[in-house]
């Protein structure tokens, strides 16, 4: 018996090393196909990064990534997720769903996977047959929850109770973008509020969009989770703060960097999640069974600088379920 566990062990071990070898002799070039530079999308590939690792991936030694952005522009996304099939990468990576969109269409005559570590409704986008099964290349994570856009409006009528008038930024040229708006407008007026869409499908719009907003006298705003909104997150915030506007975004990047308030998944937990899928892919798994994972957790960030720059108090009982709070 102790020589067949003794063997049984030996073989263990022998197999580790050999997978150990195999993966040292091989490079996987992982394409990141972004909304956004990646000084600002930083915290999400590094959490993207450290996933791998945990995974007993090294970076620049097993795997290394060739990342390209649209700036903002998903007009560009074709031809960059074109760009990293010519350059052969193993796997791409995508966020958002035109994105996901571009990577599907440009992988069709190929091999290669596509992990979406962020989009909106793939189902209803046609990038997968169905949650469970999706078939064909592209898996990964969904942060879809169109009621969570209800939600949004629900948590600024809660800080601004009188609130009548409330803007909506969205890129209305996103598939999935109209259907949420559809839900945020009526949540608005569920709540008594007059809603006002702000179609802004490029980075030149966002500045016309707040002066409209103005010019309208917008109350408050929500702000759509889009390539056009990522990119120029530092924008929207100086925006809505020189319009002195109570806008709410969808996640707590924008919070960090002067935003008021998001209510959302987390980004971050995302991209970690994204490398399990992008390792259960390099072991041989098909990613047309793998299923789409959706968040279960949603967090709210406020930043209370930016409400005493505007005159406002956040409401204990908010202050007392926010997960993340900027003073």
């Amino acid at each position: 018996m102790r020589l067949i566990a003794l063997a049984v062990a030996v073989s263990c071990l022998l197999a580790a090393a050999a997978t150990e070898a195999q993966q040292a002799g091989k490079i996987y070039r992982i394409g990141v196909l972004e909304t956004r530079n990646a000084t600002l999308n930083a915290a999400n590939i590094e959490a993207f990064r450290r996933g791998l690792r945990e995974l007993g991936y090294k970076d620049g030694l097993s795997f290394e990534l060739v990342y390209r952005s649209s700036d903002g522009r998903n007009e560009r996304f074709p031809a960059l997720a074109g760009e990293l099939v010519d350059l052969k990468v193993d796997l791409i990576l995508t966020r958002g769903t035109p994105a996901a969109l571009a990577a599907k269409n440009a992988t069709r005559t190929s091999t290669i996977p596509v992990v979406m570590a962020s989009s909106g409704d793939p189902v209803g986008a046609g990038l997968v047959g169905s949650l469970g099964r999706p078939g064909g290349n592209v898996t990964g994570l969904s942060n879809y929850n169109v009621e969570i856009y209800a939600k949004r409006v629900e948590l600024l009528k809660e800080l601004l109770p009188r609130l009548t008038r409330i803007a909506g930024l969205f890129n209305m040229g996103n598939p999935v973008l109209p259907i949420q708006w559809n839900v945020a407008e009526r949540a608005a007026r569920a709540l008594g509020m007059h809603p006002q869409l702000l179609d802004a499908r490029r980075p030149e719009d966002l500045a016309r969009a707040f002066d409209t907003a103005a010019k309208e006298h917008a109350e408050a705003m929500v702000v759509a989770l889009d390539g056009v909104t990522q990119a120029n997150l530092p924008l929207i915030a100086e925006l809505a703060a020189k319009h002195r506007l109570p806008a709410i975004f969808a996640t707590s990047e924008y919070v960090d960097v002067g935003g008021l308030m998001s209510y959302g998944a987390s980004d971050p937990h995302l991209y970690h999640r994204a490398a399990a899928y992008v390792d259960k892919i390099f072991k041989g798994g098909n990613p047309g069974n793998l299923p789409i994972e959706q968040p279960t957790k949603f967090e709210l960030a406020v930043n209370v600088k930016t409400a005493k720059a505007l005159g406002l108090t956040f409401p204990p009982a908010l202050l007392q379920r926010a997960d993340q709070v900027v003073n």
